[in-house]
């Protein structure tokens, strides 16, 4: 897991450079011919990827974008007019059945679809009607990380090229070197707090919520900790009844429309005695995170990178093998 998290820097600058030509054409078809909608289609890592993508694709091109369950197709056989959507299928194997039984049901209903993955000659690659390669090589470890950097980074190319938005695509070309920072960042302080809890929240909201779900899932399966992702919204509607001296937060924050609500989350929690370790802004008694300063949009890719680095060291101080998380496979073929 180390060591592959810390290759994010070269796989996302090995992705940019080859697939360049693909991406820009693509984006160049979604522009001649808008899809009426988008669709995502994932499990785990992939899918928290996927809500990154919503609330990119939402927020910068104005198309709803919604979450397909693919137990709708693989379980019930259901079907639905898909006609002009974009169904976009995410999935590091390529492999899982029921990701597969979505796209093709997808295809069947008329939906263009798409699919982002590791492997070149994946099932999901070759029956998908344009395939984006990750490019982040072989992924031993059972926790997902490079290759979670390298879908969102895979996203942000292909929604900066469809929007034509230069300055995310100018923050994206950069992000390969600010990558190699954020693994550098000391993120000692969430190690030092969290080797004895309990449980905790993790806490996202807009383009940060994917992330605050793939950190939740990563203290489950390499840390052996219980954690549950939460918009900075929801998380007022009942959860915050948990939240006190013995329940920290993890809180993911952006420098975008999101920024001051988070925070006003922040300072709320503070004030009543919680624990918060945060990863962007400044409010006082919270336990500062370090990222880098870049785009709000390349931010969650950063904040992530720190996140595994860290993560990686709290699975070794509680006295787990991040690697090998107990009763879990490295391709889940759920039906």
């Amino acid at each position: 897991m180390f060591e592959e998290a810390g290759e994010a820097a070269a796989v996302v600058r090995r992705q940019l450079a080859a697939n360049q030509i693909a991406v820009t054409a693509l984006a160049a078809q979604l522009r001649a011919e808008p899809p009426r909608g988008a669709l995502t289609c994932a499990r785990g890592s992939s899918d928290h990827a996927a809500t990154f993508g919503k609330y990119l694709i939402e927020t910068r091109l104005g198309v709803l974008t919604t979450s397909a369950a693919p137990s709708i197709s693989s379980v019930y056989g259901a079907s639905a007019d898909l006609t002009g959507m974009l169904a976009i299928g995410i999935s590091q194997s390529g492999k899982s059945p029921d990701i597969l039984s979505a796209m093709r049901a997808a295809k069947q209903g008329g939906a263009r679809t798409l699919a982002l993955g590791n492997t070149a000659d994946s099932p999901l690659a070759e029956e998908a009607d344009t395939f984006l390669p990750l490019h982040a090589g072989a992924e031993l470890s059972v926790a997902a990380t490079k290759s979670y950097i390298a879908s969102l980074a895979a996203l942000l190319h292909l929604v900066g090229e469809w929007a034509g938005d230069g300055e995310m695509l100018e923050a994206l070309h950069n992000a390969p070197a600010l990558l190699g920072q954020a693994w550098a960042a000391d993120w000692s302080p969430m190690v030092e707090r969290l080797a004895n809890a309990q449980g905790l929240y993790v806490i996202g909201r807009g383009l940060g919520f994917g992330i605050a779900q793939e950190a939740a899932l990563k203290f489950k399966e390499t840390c052996g900790l219980h954690a549950e992702a939460f918009s900075a919204a929801e998380v007022r509607h009942g959860p915050m009844a948990l939240v006190g001296p013995d329940f920290p937060l993890l809180v993911f924050r952006q420098g975008d429309e999101t920024a001051d609500g988070v925070d006003e989350l922040v300072a709320e929690v503070v004030a009543r005695g919680g624990d918060v370790l945060v990863s962007g802004g400044n409010v006082p008694g919270a336990i500062q995170l370090p990222h880098p300063a870049a785009h709000p949009a390349i931010e969650p890719m950063l904040q992530i990178q720190a996140f595994y680095r860290a993560a990686n060291a709290l699975s070794l101080r509680r006295g787990f093998d991040p690697d090998r998380p107990p009763l879990l496979a490295k391709v889940t073929e759920t039906v």
